[in-house]
């Protein structure tokens, strides 16, 4: 039988390849933190939101190419990890992209603390920026561009979830 938090962590990417962030959400904890080469997020609400905008852009501009697949799952009452891979239309750029991700998770309470997902930023700039990604992915000016625009991105998206 798999540890609880092993089947948390299941839940969660099902939701995800499902596309439902609600489900994601309930996920994880309060104080959670969220981070990844483009977010670095504290609290559910800021993570919701970034799941919510992710699974809209995703049903709005490639419903039609999105799969998500995960194995190694493992987790114990204190941490956990995951490998999993996404297969989806980049909304800003309409290109495709596969991205190769390893999480990295802790958990309190049956529910996720901490969530650190890694993957390699210059692979991911050459799908989804084309030629731009391929020439500058490697550097720290289009990591910090990307980043900002997904703050950005962000910060419009949960402002107009508030009204």
């Amino acid at each position: 039988m798999s540890h609880d938090n092993a089947e948390l962590l299941t839940r969660f990417y099902t939701a995800f390849a499902a596309l439902d962030a609600e489900a994601m959400v309930d996920c994880y904890a309060p104080d959670s933190v969220f981070e990844d080469p483009v977010f670095k997020l504290r609290g559910r609400n800021e993570i919701g939101g970034m799941w919510r905008m992710l699974s809209d852009a995703t049903r709005a501009k490639g419903r039609d190419v999105w799969s998500l697949q995960f194995d190694g799952i493992s987790a114990d009452d204190a941490s956990g990890r995951a490998h999993w891979e996404a297969h989806y239309r980049f909304s800003a750029t309409g290109r495709l992209v596969h991205n190769i991700i390893d999480g990295q998770f802790t958990f309190r309470d049956g529910l996720i603390v901490s969530h650190r997902d890694q993957f390699d930023f210059p692979r991911w700039a050459r799908q989804a920026l084309g030629f731009k990604g391929l020439v500058l992915g490697g550097t720290q000016f289009l990591h910090d561009k990307v980043r900002a625009q997904a703050a950005a991105n962000l910060q419009t998206f949960l402002a107009r979830a508030t009204r």
